[in-house]
């Protein structure tokens, strides 16, 4: 069985620079870490490959330094990784970055299954997993709780449907969404960093895809623009006060209120 795990190296911090004509993020010499949603795909993979002695493999989209995720990635027990890096894949929106995505997969050959974690932690669409599958040509399945069954040409699953659950089979190859807190995930293992230090990470380019028309990706295969992007103000505003428990409660109440929280 042959599983490939789609993940991204997102900000680590809130403290991130925008682009004022682009609206796009900043990523070169910020401090990232791997998105917390794709840990959760990545140990459903590997849950898998115990059962089914499966290979799993990485794909990640950005610049050069979005290799750490891949290679933390190796350290939980990943067989294989590949980078999608171009600098014409920059400033891609949903939907260019779904079909370059699917272009770079592709590249890597045919899978039993694709698994992304629920949405990233920077874009916070949950789109480009649902895209993908459909650039691909295979069905797909959000929002899954439970993987109930495996079967050799099939898998059952449990997925969230907000007010309700449901249970659908799907065949392969398909491609699942998974929420958080499926599974546990493991911790990446020194004795796998040293063993995999040297492992080759692929670097799929414009160049090595079947489609090199450039209007499909980057700013130019975008059809929406991002109208305004900000980081987050920061509060660091403090009150200290004191006074008997019926004193003190008033105050909360009435701050409570002055703040519109009720």
């Amino acid at each position: 069985m042959e599983i490939l795990v789609c993940i991204k190296q997102v900000p680590g911090s809130s403290k991130i620079d925008v682009d004022p004509l682009t609206g796009v993020l900043k990523r070169d010499g910020v401090d990232s870490k791997m998105n917390p949603y794709d840990l959760f795909a990545l140990e459903t993979a590997l849950r898998l490959k115990e059962q089914k002695n499966a290979t799993v493999k990485v794909i990640s989209m950005g610049p050069p330094q979005a290799k750490e995720v891949i290679k933390e990635a190796f350290m939980m027990g990943v067989d294989a990784g590949a980078l999608v890096s171009d600098r014409k894949f920059a400033g891609a929106d949903v939907l260019a970055t779904s079909y370059t995505i699917s272009q770079g997969i592709r590249q890597l050959g045919n899978f039993d299954l694709i698994l992304c974690g629920k949405q990233t932690t920077d874009g916070d669409t949950a789109q480009v997993g649902p895209e993908m599958a459909e650039y691909l040509g295979i069905p797909h399945i959000a929002n899954v709780l439970k993987i109930l069954e495996l079967k050799e040409t099939s898998i059952i699953v449990e997925m969230d449907m907000a007010n309700t659950s449901e249970v659908a089979e799907v065949q392969f190859p398909c491609l699942l969404t998974v929420e958080k807190d499926i599974y546990q995930p493991r911790l990446p293992s020194y004795k796998k960093k040293l063993s995999t230090k040297d492992r080759a990470i692929k670097i799929i380019s414009f160049q090595d895809f079947e489609d090199n028309d450039e209007n499909r990706y980057g700013l130019s295969g975008s059809p929406t623009q991002v109208e305004r992007i900000f980081p987050p103000a920061l509060n660091m505003d403090r009150e200290t006060w004191s006074g008997t428990s019926a004193q003190l409660s008033s105050q909360i109440a009435n701050k409570l209120k002055q703040l519109k929280f009720v």
